[in-house]
């Protein structure tokens, strides 16, 4: 079996409870054409946090501050269609006051804060359909909700 790759995710979480998802195209290896959250793997030597916040940069155009981020959940997410393995990953969390005027698209369709009983609907990447329903059914969301 294949050595697993680490990844690290970005949960944003706007003024309204609406989370920012990523719509991502046909070139992925892993999960295209559908929805998920900014981030990616993780360099070797880089830590999880840094790599959430550097992949937040390259997806969306946003550099928020070193500490904004909050570790909310390591999890292992099956990426064996892709890489044959279950990989680690770090979601971290923050609430913002961005809206989509703010996020700049550059991977993927889209980027949008999206409402999140519609967000469960959508087709959602391996993660995410992991990650989104734990999220807001936790006592952090409860806590960020405008």
């Amino acid at each position: 079996m294949p050595s697993p790759r680490r990844f690290a995710g970005v949960l944003l979480v706007d003024d309204r409870g609406w989370l920012l998802l990523q719509e991502r195209d046909e070139h992925p290896v892993i999960d295209p054409e559908r929805w998920g959250l900014p981030g990616g793997h993780v360099e070797p030597g880089e830590e999880y946090a840094a790599a959430a916040r550097r992949e937040l940069v390259e997806e969306t155009g946003v550099e928020l501050p070193d500490g904004a981020l909050t570790l909310w959940r390591e999890l292992e997410v099956d990426h064996r269609r892709a890489y044959g393995t279950f990989d680690p990953m770090q979601v971290f969390v923050a609430a913002t006051a961005l809206t989509d005027d703010d996020v700049e698209c550059r991977e993927g369709r889209r980027i949008v804060f999206v409402e999140p009983g519609h967000a469960l609907g959508l087709p959602l990447t391996a993660a995410a359909s992991v990650i989104l329903p734990a999220f807001l059914s936790s006592p952090l969301y409860a806590s960020m909700r405008g």
